[in-house]
């Protein structure tokens, strides 16, 4: 029998998680964590995600604070801002809302955050530690994805795991979590020859192209887990990258779209900014300090 992967009910257990602990700190501390997000322009995508990430920052506890600079900002003067919200010790976690106006660059934006509070796991610094195995604050959605393996007891050690999709924000990190918990791992892509009799050997089948659709059931191994990372509007229908009527029949376990994945990328992010107050006040011991050296 196929098991649907509920990323709602387990988002929701996270976030009650985060809401106890945010409690504990103000009760114990007397300080409020707070997420800062930089929203520039006007794409109507961000503006929603936007708009959730501050009722899930509300749900639990925690501040959000949003900055609207104008579309037409300067690159210095954003990079202004960010300064400004490294060097304000009440801010404890920054988002820069992907995508920005084409003339600025995001990639210098980005590192331009600090490490410690880089809730994205965008930085530089924590993508060479996630390839090391050593990072604290990791990227939200494949960490959702493993959260998601791990609350359904999905074996990973030992299993052959198909990561379809080469992206920095998904499918690489997702690939090396994948890796650093002992399974073994192919990542295919857009070039991959016989895609479907790579993608068809593994247990763990993860899709993450932004191709609605593309994995069909001949694509999935019996009894796989599948997990759905795509996100594409079809009409008035949000659609993943897996049909999943075809898979669901012959899936062990699979994520539907929405519900699976997307609500469980919200709930990490909350759980990175617990973490980087934590790594702020010195309550856990981060693995690196401002200039690379590793921290007493």
């Amino acid at each position: 029998m196929t098991i649907k992967i509920d990323g709602v009910k387990v988002a929701a257990s996270i976030k009650a998680e985060i809401k106890e602990e945010t409690y504990r700190i103000w009760r114990d501390r007397a300080e409020k964590i707070c997420l800062a997000v930089i929203l520039v322009g006007d794409n109507p995508a961000s503006q929603v995600y936007v708009r959730l990430k501050e009722k899930d920052c509300a749900d639990v506890g925690i501040v959000s604070i949003k900055h609207t600079p104008p579309p037409d900002i300067s690159m210095e003067d954003l990079l202004g801002l960010i300064d400004d919200l490294n060097n304000d010790p009440s801010v404890h976690g920054i988002i820069l809302q992907l995508p920005i106006p084409g003339h600025l660059d995001a990639n210098i934006a980005l590192d331009r955050i600090n490490p410690d509070k880089d809730v994205d796991g965008f930085h530089p610094l924590n993508v060479g530690l996630l390839s090391q195995n050593l990072a604290t604050l990791m990227p939200c959605t494949p960490t959702g994805c493993m959260e998601l393996l791990d609350r359904y007891k999905i074996p990973i050690e030992g299993a052959h795991a198909v990561v379809v999709g080469r992206s920095n924000i998904v499918g690489k990190p997702v690939a090396a979590m994948l890796l650093h918990r002992n399974a073994t791992v192919t990542i295919c892509h857009s070039r991959t020859a016989d895609l479907g009799a790579i993608t068809s050997k593994g247990d763990i089948l993860v899709a993450a192209i932004g191709k609605p659709g593309f994995v069909t059931a001949d694509m999935v191994k019996p009894g796989a887990a599948v997990i759905d990372v795509g996100t594409s509007r079809v009409g008035t229908r949000l659609k993943g990258d897996v049909d999943y009527d075809g898979v669901y029949e012959k899936a062990g376990w699979i994520t539907p779209v929405p519900g699976g994945v997307g609500p469980m990328t919200r709930a990490v992010l909350l759980q990175n900014t617990i973490t980087a107050y934590k790594l702020q006040r010195k309550l856990i011991v981060g693995l690196l300090d401002e200039h690379g050296r590793k921290r007493k």
